[in-house]
């Protein structure tokens, strides 16, 4: 099959997110329904849709795991592409709010 898609690395991403998550103890269930219902990409534009992922969010800062949101993993460079520049914007905020860029610049 050749190398894996944009999409599929995404994909494979998110569901890390989801794993490291669970080695914490926290179980995003409703990511993991979402990421197997709609796949990677579709899943986090849904997230960055919706108002009620900031809880997921909320509970991965907490836990010290900001580099492994979905949004972290959105606005990396190589997966930009796949989002639209809103989407982009909307993931930078959210973590900008959690304070994730700080000592990062």
């Amino acid at each position: 099959a050749g190398m894996p898609s944009l999409q599929q690395e995404f994909q494979v991403g998110m569901r890390n997110v989801y794993e490291v998550a669970v080695q914490r103890g926290y179980h995003a269930t409703h990511f993991k329904e979402m990421l197997d219902r709609y796949g990677g990409v579709p899943a986090a534009r849904r997230l960055l849709a919706g108002a009620n992922a900031h809880s997921d969010l909320v509970m991965l800062y907490k836990l010290g795991l900001l580099a492994y949101s979905a949004e972290a993993l959105v606005i990396q460079p190589r997966f930009a592409p796949l989002f639209s520049e809103a989407e982009l914007q909307e993931a930078r905020r959210r973590l900008d709010e959690l304070g994730y860029f700080k000592g990062r610049r």
